[in-house]
């Protein structure tokens, strides 16, 4: 135990980070009843003012901890012991990385591996995360994934405070992930957005999901281009998701009739093109923008897996063509998002009640519908593409 009292500076990474998660970071041995005791007995100080457990903390600021809880106590639960890895798995994790720096590490995943475990599956990123982790220093941490056989880009924090940072990106919609993908056959709208809502399919176990219009799915939107065309036979397409739902992308397109190369699970036979095109799926994360913790901008692009690549040339595509028009797009503000929403519920709403006066009026009674038949919407249209409005006229 140490006899001493210790005094902390704030870290960039802790930056208005709670004083007992701080403790859960930094100094694991102290339990939260001695933090709490501590901070209600006027011993945990902030530069130089008494402290709650829930008080937050700011990058400068000194931390003054009493004597005590330096060492675990017998029995007691100590750091996460490093895995120790084979020379194979190391070499692999290595060359994944395509950018790395103090906050964040760039990964380009190959089809197949897994991002994290599960029944079954042994082999998988989360389970190389070690490889990366500095001597003594914080084990980096997974901050978003990607279908164990889509390929490309992904994100990995190399410390707490940057997990925090890139999680509340990604979950609000600002980072910007740009996914290559090969079709079966030609979209009849070369740009368009799909709006079909998702949810877990029954008697999966959650494995596979489905287009669920009755008004328990979750909203879903995934914007598509199409870059280029095999003639009747595949599409090449640019997609973007502006939402995060399990197999979104692969969903969406297999809902429209145009599945991605490979997916037999949501496109069945008609997933397969015929000839010597692979059999594996035509998926990749080619491009991720997103903020950095230091106020840069990360944007890393991946190259394509061996087998992708194969069939772009055997369809006679050039991949410069996907480059020269990936230019940047305003994402969508949440602001914005929320009163589209709102516009829609609410032009929705007033299609109801149409229909709710034409049934009074046509009915024997004219009494209103109540329970469920008041809840029963229209019947669930054929799954379809809209275009989008050009980008040069944005639509006010």
């Amino acid at each position: 135990m140490s006899e001493e009292v210790r005094q902390f500076t704030i870290a960039h990474d802790d930056d208005d980070i709670r004083l007992d998660r701080w403790f859960k970071r930094h100094l694991p041995q102290v339990g939260f009843a001695t933090v709490s005791r501590w901070a209600r007995t006027g011993q945990i100080r902030v530069d130089g003012k008494r402290a709650d457990v829930d008080t937050r903390l700011t990058k400068g600021q000194v931390l003054r901890v009493p004597p005590g809880g330096t060492t675990p106590p017998m029995g007691g639960k100590g750091a996460r012991p490093r895995k120790p890895l084979t020379e194979e798995q190391i070499a692999l994790a290595e060359s994944m990385v395509l950018e790395k720096d103090r906050a964040a590490i760039v990964l380009n995943k190959p089809p197949g591996l897994a991002t994290q475990g599960g029944s079954g599956t042994h082999e998988h990123v989360d389970g190389l995360l070690d490889a990366y982790a500095e001597d003594k220093g914080p084990r980096p941490r997974l901050v978003h994934r990607l279908d164990k056989d889509t390929s490309g880009v992904l994100l990995i924090a190399r410390t707490p405070g940057s997990a925090a940072f890139f999680s509340k990106r990604f979950s609000g919609r600002s980072a910007r992930k740009i996914y290559w993908a090969l079709v079966t056959g030609i979209p009849d709208i070369s740009d368009g957005l799909i709006e079909l809502p998702l949810a877990k399919q029954p008697g999966t176990g959650g494995e596979k999901m489905m287009v669920d219009e009755s008004g328990q799915g979750q909203a879903a939107r995934t914007r598509y281009r199409v870059v280029d065309r095999a003639g009747n036979r595949a599409a090449w397409v640019e997609l973007q998701p502006l939402t995060g739902r399990t197999h979104q992308l692969r969903v969406h397109m297999a809902a429209i009739g145009h599945p991605i190369v490979g997916d037999g699970k949501y496109g069945g036979q008609a997933a397969f093109l015929t000839g010597s095109i692979s059999r594996k799926m035509h998926l990749h994360a080619r491009r991720l923008r997103i903020e950095h913790p230091e106020g840069d901008l990360i944007d890393v692009t991946a190259p394509l897996p061996e087998h992708f690549a194969a069939s772009m040339a055997q369809l006679g595509f050039d991949e410069a063509d996907g480059a020269l028009q990936l230019e940047p797009v305003k994402l969508v503000d949440e602001k914005d998002e929320q009163k589209r929403a709102a516009k829609a519920h609410a032009k929705q709403y007033r299609k109801e009640r149409r229909g709710e006066r034409r049934k009074r009026a046509d009915g024997p009674t004219g009494r209103k519908p109540t329970g469920k038949r008041a809840a029963a919407k229209p019947a669930a249209r054929k799954p379809a593409a809209r275009k989008t409005p050009s980008p040069r006229t944005p639509k006010r």
